[in-house]
C-alpha cells in the first residue's frame, strides 16, 4: 500500500465565490497543500486565532468585514503566517494598501493554477527562512515543554536547518556527513513532534516567542 505523501502545510482560502474556492482548493491540493476554505472573514477569524496555516489567501471583497479589515485585525494580533490578498484589476489600489498593512503580496484575478502554486510555495519558504533567521541564534537556549530534550549536537543541527542550510551545507559547517545531518533531523522532528519541515520551523518560532 502506498503511503500518502506528507502535506506541505495548510492554506486558508477566503472568498465568497464558491467557484473560486473550488478552483483554488483543487489547484493547491494538487500542489501538495491541505486547503481549508471560508466564505467570509468571521469564519476565518474564528479558526485563525487558534490555528496557524502555512499562509492565507484573502479576497478583498467578502461579506461583513472586508479583506482589508480582516488583515488589519490579524496583523494587529501579530499573526505568524504570510497573508496574500486576492484582487481583481480594479482593486490594485486596495491591494497596495493591503501590503502597507502587512500583506505579503497580492494575487490578481484571473490567475493560472501552476503559477499560483509556485508563487505561494516560494513565498512560504522565504517567509519561513526569514522568521527562522530571527530565532536561529537563540536555539541553544530554547525550551520545548513536554518534549524529549535535544542533545547539544541536535541543537546545532536545528540551528543550521532553521538558518536555511541544506544537509550538505550543514554537514560541511559541523564537520559531519549530510547523511548524519539527515539522521539528526529525523530524530529532532520525532522528538519535537513535527510532521514536516514547515511544521518544525513553526514549532521553533513558537518556542522562540515564548522564551
Amino acid at each position: 500500500m502506498n503511503e500518502k505523501p506528507s502535506s506541505r502545510g495548510e492554506i486558508f482560502v477566503v472568498d465568497d465565490d464558491p467557484a473560486v474556492r473550488e478552483t483554488l482548493s483543487i489547484v493547491l491540493s494538487t500542489g501538495g497543500y491541505e486547503v481549508i476554505c471560508f466564505a467570509d472573514g468571521a469564519a476565518l477569524l474564528s479558526v485563525a486565532r487558534n490555528r496557524t496555516p502555512a499562509c492565507i489567501l484573502l479576497d478583498v471583497h467578502i461579506p461583513g468585514k472586508s479583506g482589508l479589515d480582516v488583515l488589519k485585525e490579524l496583523r494587529g494580533e501579530d499573526y505568524p503566517a504570510p497573508i496574500f490578498i486576492i484582487s481583481g484589476q480594479g482593486d490594485i489600489a486596495m491591494a497596495v494598501s493591503a501590503i502597507k498593512h502587512g500583506a505579503l503580496d497580492f494575487i490578481e484575478k484571473p490567475f493560472r493554477g501552476n503559477e499560483i502554486v509556485a508563487r505561494l510555495t516560494e513565498a512560504i519558504e522565504a517567509y519561513a527562512r526569514r522568521q527562522a533567521d530571527r530565532s536561529a541564534s537563540n536555539i541553544g537556549s530554547l525550551h520545548f515543554p513536554g518534549r524529549e530534550p535535544l542533545t547539544r549536537r541536535e541543537r546545532e543541527v536545528l540551528e543550521q536547518f532553521t538558518a536555511g542550510a541544506s544537509n550538505k551545507e550543514a554537514g560541511r559547517h559541523l564537520g559531519i556527513s549530510p547523511r548524519t545531518i539527515e539522521d539528526h533531523r529525523a530524530n529532532i522532528m520525532k522528538k519535537l513532534g513535527a510532521k514536516n519541515a514547515a511544521d518544525l520551523v513553526r514549532i521553533v518560532m513558537t518556542a522562540a516567542r515564548a522564551s
